[in-house]
């Protein structure tokens, strides 16, 4: 008996030499200045490849290979800003700052915007990060103008930001769980301004969302539609995901930081909870890959050859980074962990584009609408922009 506990031993004891021999992990710091450098390049690149085409944005790369460009009024068109804020932050370096104020410019119309919720992607990512690293006084004048414009999507009845304008056969009051982004936008412009009305209706939205927009397993979906009069939800489906009851990856990414960061702004235990329980859906999926880049939808029919989402993957790794400061705990660790694999992978040649290449966009495979064969497997701003903002708050905590 002995000497069997003494053979597994010696097993056990080589097997942990050999694999303690093997190739080390490239430091997270080698990988962070890595990511940055390579965003910096091809942010550049960009700047002045649309320098010349007045108001337009990088959107994606079109079916046919080629950039695809966007007014302001399109949704994501804050992100390229404010992906050239975050460099700057980096890397004060003039150009950079030169670059960041001409695109955030070409946004500012985008505060008169009625139509859509994503008045807060568009100012939040741009004029917010410009303000907050410069203080320019314009930057916050147009928040407020825009923060009173998104306001007007709020319905009192409801307690809701209204999402959509169309199908309004179908739905009364769209809301997707992305609308928890455009949060953020009105606790910023509420301490900047001291009106207590854009937090008070952030933190309603956030509460009827947790109330009505998660399962049982804190999956979420990605619209519930509220009926107007009762504010209570009449339907309960996607409209990217797979089916009304999958787990659409992006999706479950918008939750993950949404909550996270509406606990940092208010400070409401109840959000910070909400956050670890979605944490633990995504960490402990069965179906996540071994390299933490999710498939674009968690129940996708065709897994393993499902397409990628690597903006999921970098907007969850933001979110984790920041829940793992939150939770000064084994789970912390295990959020940092799950964020440093994810950073790790976006940064590998498997994702990390070539200097010059990828239309001049950072991250490679993402999925925009996969139901509507619409920006598959292609780069997208978002991506880049979230993945920029992972790497600058890794470096913050490696510093620290």
């Amino acid at each position: 008996m002995k000497n069997g506990k003494l053979g597994l031993f010696m097993v056990l004891f080589v097997l942990l030499s050999a694999f303690s021999s093997g190739e080390k992990q490239e430091p997270m710091q080698s990988v962070v200045n890595r990511g940055l450098n390579r965003s910096t390049e091809q942010a550049l690149l960009m700047a002045k490849e649309l320098k010349n085409r007045e108001g337009r944005f990088p959107k994606t790369i079109n079916k046919k290979g080629e950039l695809a460009t966007s007014d302001y009024a399109w949704w994501c068109s804050g992100f390229f800003p404010g992906e050239l804020w975050y460099l700057y932050e980096n890397h004060p370096d003039k150009e950079l700052r030169a670059y960041a104020e001409m695109y955030t410019n070409r946004l500012e119309n985008a505060k008169k915007i009625t139509y859509s919720h994503d008045v807060g992607f568009m100012l939040n990512c741009s004029f917010g990060n410009g303000y907050r690293l410069t203080k320019n006084p314009h930057y916050k004048d147009v928040m407020t103008t825009g923060a009173n414009s998104l306001a007007t999507r709020f319905k009192e009845e409801v307690g809701l930001i209204r999402s959509w304008d169309f199908n309004k056969k179908k739905w009364q009051f769209p809301v997707i769980i992305d609308n928890m982004m455009n949060l953020e936008f009105f606790t910023v412009v509420s301490r900047l301004t001291g009106n207590d009305r854009f937090r008070d209706m952030a933190i309603s939205h956030a509460d009827k969302t947790m109330e009505h927009h998660f399962r049982p397993d804190y999956s979420c979906y990605h619209v519930v539609s509220y009926d107007t009069i009762t504010g209570k939800p009449h339907i309960k489906q996607t409209h990217q995901g797979y089916a009304d009851e999958s787990a659409w990856a992006r999706g479950q990414a918008w939750a993950l930081y949404g909550f996270t960061m509406m606990y940092k702004e208010t400070g409401k235990k109840e959000y910070l909870k909400q956050a670890n329980h979605i944490a633990r859906f995504i960490m402990n999926h069965p179906r996540m890959p071994e390299d933490k880049v999710p498939y674009w939808d968690f129940d996708a029919p065709d897994i393993p050859n499902a397409p990628r989402d690597a903006s999921a993957a970098a907007i969850m790794a933001s979110a984790l980074l920041d829940l793992s400061q939150m939770n000064p705990n084994k789970f912390g660790k295990s959020c940092r962990m799950l964020a440093e694999q994810q950073l790790r992978s976006l940064t590998s040649p498997e994702y990390l584009a070539k200097k010059g290449g990828n239309c001049n966009f950072v991250l490679l495979h993402s999925t925009g609408h996969f139901p509507n064969n619409s920006e598959v497997d292609v780069p997208l701003s978002y991506a880049d922009y979230y993945y920029v903002e992972a790497l600058i708050r890794m470096k913050k905590l490696l510093n620290k």
